[in-house]
């Protein structure tokens, strides 16, 4: 009885109809000589453009991930700017993805370009997506009377500590996703790192968890121990991606290396780092 059958399928994708697309042909070596005048441009479509199933178009990520302002916090004028490019550039359609980004899901290849100097100059083309600055964040203490401890603060400490863009390269895949309280709306307990804020005799303090994941193979992220003041948050994460970088095999992602080497090693290093005197090992 749960099980989903072509059949339903068919009948609910019987009643959405697709967009008009126009027969472009691929444009994909076109792209690759103005990437080879663009570096930035040539990372943004690495990291920001995904392919489409219809030729000639693709799907574009804006990033609203930048040190200094909150993950997902926009001004009027930048969605007021992606109203317009939603209708320049596609079918007036916008979606929002949990990770809080702004997604065009019909973009002409031939459009990639010009819409990617448009998105630099409103800052929505941070090519970081899927890596360690593309973070889930909730408001937290700052705006939610249910946090038990701020959020935002912490994002912008690890924005600002790992935006070097060729060391999130470096690390490959990583989702880090911060909740302000057990609501969990930042997404901790599916991060591969999950940062969940707790009370401590009015304290704010930080769980860490790892090994969380969302797609295929999904999994609840585990504590790696005792909670830590604000001040630790970041040289714990510091260890625990020194410890990745010091044990993963090549081209393995964060989320394998934990699933093959254990907590264990990463709960060592986070623990002989931490200054906090709640950050000891139990």
């Amino acid at each position: 009885p749960h099980e989903l059958t072509p059949e339903e399928l068919s009948r609910v994708t019987s009643m959405f109809d697709p967009p008009v697309y126009e027969p472009y042909e691929d444009e994909t070596e076109l792209l690759s000589n103005q990437r080879l005048d663009d570096r930035e441009f040539d990372r943004w479509l690495a990291s920001n453009v995904d392919l489409h199933k219809q030729p000639g178009y693709s799907i574009v990520t804006l990033s609203t991930k930048l040190p200094g302002i909150p993950p997902g916090d926009v001004t009027d004028e930048q969605m007021y700017a992606v109203a317009d490019w939603a209708d320049r550039f596609g079918f007036g359609e916008i979606r929002i993805g949990h990770e809080q980004n702004f997604i065009l899901p019909d973009v002409p290849q031939r459009n990639l370009y010009e819409l990617f100097q448009l998105a630099s100059k409103e800052f929505l083309a941070t090519p970081n997506v899927g890596y360690i600055t593309d973070m889930i964040c909730c408001p937290g203490g700052d705006y939610c009377s249910l946090a038990n401890a701020k959020s935002i603060p912490v994002a912008d400490e690890i924005q600002r500590t790992f935006e070097d863009l060729d060391y999130a390269y470096d690390l490959g895949p990583l989702d880090l996703n911060i909740s302000g309280c057990m609501n969990a709306c930042g997404h901790h307990h599916v991060g591969h790192i999950g940062i969940l804020g707790v009370d401590k005799k009015g304290k704010e303090f930080y769980q860490i968890s790892l090994g969380g994941h969302s797609s295929n193979g999904a999994s609840l992220g585990k504590i790696v121990g005792p909670s830590f003041a604000r001040a630790d948050v970041v040289p714990a994460i510091e260890s625990i991606l020194d410890t990745y970088v010091t044990r993963r095999t090549d081209d393995e992602t964060f989320l394998a290396t934990y699933r093959r080497i254990g907590m264990e090693p990463f709960k060592d290093s986070v623990y002989q780092k931490a200054e906090s005197p709640y950050a000891v090992a139990s």
